[in-house]
């Protein structure tokens, strides 16, 4: 058995996709991907500017934050803009990485954060396009997570698609995905947690993924696991 635990198998496999110089963005109630990001700064040798809806620019906060409305998201930030300035610095092609929640995710990509359920009379209605209708198609790279991995959230087919682009890597608690951004191109499997199998993570999938390069997820360095715990010393979201 690993000592992977879910949060900290997503925390650790989003900070993983941020490569030197980019410019990296966290949008609404992102707590995961705030702490990858923050994370990579501590572990990583390598520069990259984190910034985040609620405007801040290369924040230092003392405590992690909750919510994207927790101010402590902006502490130490020299400089906040305001999200109209990062939708323009997006459609311009200056966002590197942006990281979306979803709601669903179908094998090419594409996204549902609008209704579970049909869009006349549907079962569920969700919050709405927002930023991923605007960051999906214009981000260089988009990475999403999921902390449920199953077939009612990866799906075969989107109850409805909200927004389709430029996704380019899925992590959940089971293993990480990748697809490149060209239109048609579908999620393989990169690597899978060593807690599970590859015929497991199957069966917990709503459409077919290439496994045939897939790999064990690479544990936790020491340098990674050392941040992890120098920003969530009790576990409150890693631990569980």
């Amino acid at each position: 058995m690993s000592t992977w635990t879910p949060s900290s198998y997503i925390i650790v496999n989003l900070a993983r996709q941020i490569r030197p110089e980019e410019i990296a963005f966290s949008g609404v109630n992102s707590t995961l991907p705030m702490l990858a990001c923050l994370l990579a700064k501590r572990a990583y040798d390598f520069h990259y500017t984190y910034i985040n809806v609620a405007g801040g620019v290369e924040p230092q906060p003392t405590k992690i934050p909750l919510s994207s409305s927790d101010p402590a998201i902006v502490a130490g930030s020299p400089a906040i803009f305001a999200n109209q300035d990062f939708y323009d610095l997006c459609a311009r092609g200056g966002l590197d990485l942006v990281y979306l929640g979803c709601a669903q995710i179908d094998a090419e990509g594409r996204t549902n954060v609008s209704v579970i359920g049909s869009w006349e009379n549907p079962r569920v209605r969700l919050p709405g396009g927002g930023g991923a209708a605007v960051m999906l198609p214009t981000a260089k790279r988009v990475v999403t997570w999921r902390t449920e991995h199953s077939s009612r959230v990866l799906v075969d087919k989107l109850d409805f698609v909200t927004a389709a682009g430029n996704m380019a890597t899925l992590v959940t608690p089971l293993g990480v995905f990748q697809r490149d951004t060209r239109p048609g191109a579908r999620f393989r499997l990169e690597s899978w947690n060593p807690d599970f199998d590859v015929a497991h993570i199957a069966r917990q999938t709503g459409f077919a993924f290439d496994a045939a390069a897939a790999r064990p997820t690479e544990p936790m360095s020491v340098r990674e696991r050392e941040a992890l715990a120098q920003l969530d010393p009790e576990g409150r979201l890693s631990g569980g």
